[in-house]
């Protein structure tokens, strides 16, 4: 049998180019320099609704998916994006979030103490309202304490609001903060102007926001964009329904476990009523778990102001444990100056820090 044969050469060499280097790469990218920047007012299952042209005539909600590129930004209400694509929010258009602006605050926690994963809560706030129940579910001032660390680390002012304090008077754990440099509002519906809104308990017991304090909080919110906190059940969503006209569902406490049923799924930026713009107040859902992990203890001390003029009188290198033998915190106590809610709040700061062999448990539940 005779085969065809020939002369073979170079050029009859295929090669297969590579798929990754067959296209120009760069770490470059577009400026977008005519994108438009809007305030993130919630975020649901990989959508954003931000508010463009804000204040202004042309003011609208646009819907915009998150840029390839920025999938592991979180990006969360209060901040500032940069947009493009159909920015008219018009029904069914769909807008593209290419950019996280700079931001001026950041709320952001861990799931416990030891976990290093930050979640970001909210961004560019000025203050967090704190909110309490005198009962229903009890208060716990561990949560508290944490939720007030969180504010001083973040640069936010905190500020503390009691609602059903007319089931429970809320003095003997207000006492631990009476002293502190921090707002505090109680809501009661003993007198003639409660609201109307209803927060009620599964006990039945009341708790209908007075519209006094509903009153002084609008006023320290004007201007501001602020955010809340609190366990389920305490009458957050309650409170921004009276501020701000909106329909949030509220819940009660299940009577046997003295929790409330979570019933916002999401964080929610609402303009305030009757407020200059620039007020809005950020509903939260209720947390379980609010780990200080990115929390330098620095700033945990610094939260606690009526401790940190003693601790500077401790010796350098004062670790502040129980174990410390001239830690000047303990003498501070022991000699009675710190008064009656002393030992609690040296016990707190102590379990804060991790420092404490009874440390609080993760979950916001321990007092």
């Amino acid at each position: 049998m005779t085969r065809n044969t020939r002369d073979w050469d170079e050029s009859d060499v295929r090669i297969r180019p590579n798929k990754k280097g067959s296209r120009p790469r760069t770490k470059d990218r577009p400026a977008y320099e005519d994108a438009l920047i809007g305030r993130i007012i919630t975020v649901d299952r990989g959508r954003y609704r931000a508010i463009l042209d804000e204040d202004t005539a042309q003011e609208r909600i646009v819907i915009a998916a998150r840029a390839r590129e920025l999938r592991r930004n979180p990006v969360v209400p209060g901040d500032f994006v940069a947009l493009v694509g159909d920015t008219s929010g018009e029904p069914d258009t769909l807008a593209r979030l290419v950019r996280i602006e700079e931001r001026s605050t950041l709320l952001r926690r861990s799931a416990d103490d030891t976990d290093p994963v930050e979640r970001v809560v909210v961004a560019n706030v000025d203050q967090l309202v704190i909110v309490v129940a005198a009962a229903n579910p009890e208060p716990r001032t561990g949560f508290i304490d944490r939720a007030i660390v969180a504010a001083f680390d973040a640069g936010i002012r905190p500020l503390l609001c009691v609602t059903k304090a007319d089931v429970r008077d809320p003095e003997p754990f207000l006492e631990n903060y009476r002293h502190l440099d921090i707002d505090i509002i109680i809501s009661r519906t003993t007198d003639e102007t409660a609201t109307g809104i209803d927060a009620r308990s599964a006990d039945g017991l009341s708790a209908l926001l007075s519209g006094s304090p509903v009153e002084e909080l609008r006023t320290m919110l004007a201007g501001r964009v602020s955010v809340v906190i609190g366990h389920s059940g305490v009458g957050k969503s309650t409170l921004v329904n009276a501020l701000t006209s909106a329909q949030r569902a509220t819940g009660n406490v299940n009577a046997v476990t003295g929790r409330g049923r979570h019933t916002s799924s999401s964080a929610l930026a609402l303009r305030i009523d009757n407020a200059p713009n620039g007020s809005w107040i950020i509903d939260t859902p209720g947390i379980r778990s609010f780990g200080l992990a990115l929390v330098d203890p620095e700033n945990i001390l610094n939260a606690f102001d009526d401790l940190v003029p003693i601790a500077n009188a401790c010796a350098r290198g004062c670790t502040h444990k129980p174990s410390e033998p001239k830690c000047a915190l303990d003498a501070w106590v022991a000699s009675g100056e710190a008064g009656p809610v002393g030992i609690a709040r040296l016990d707190s700061f102590r379990r804060l820090l991790g420092q404490d062999e009874t440390a609080e448990a993760k979950e916001l539940g321990a007092p």
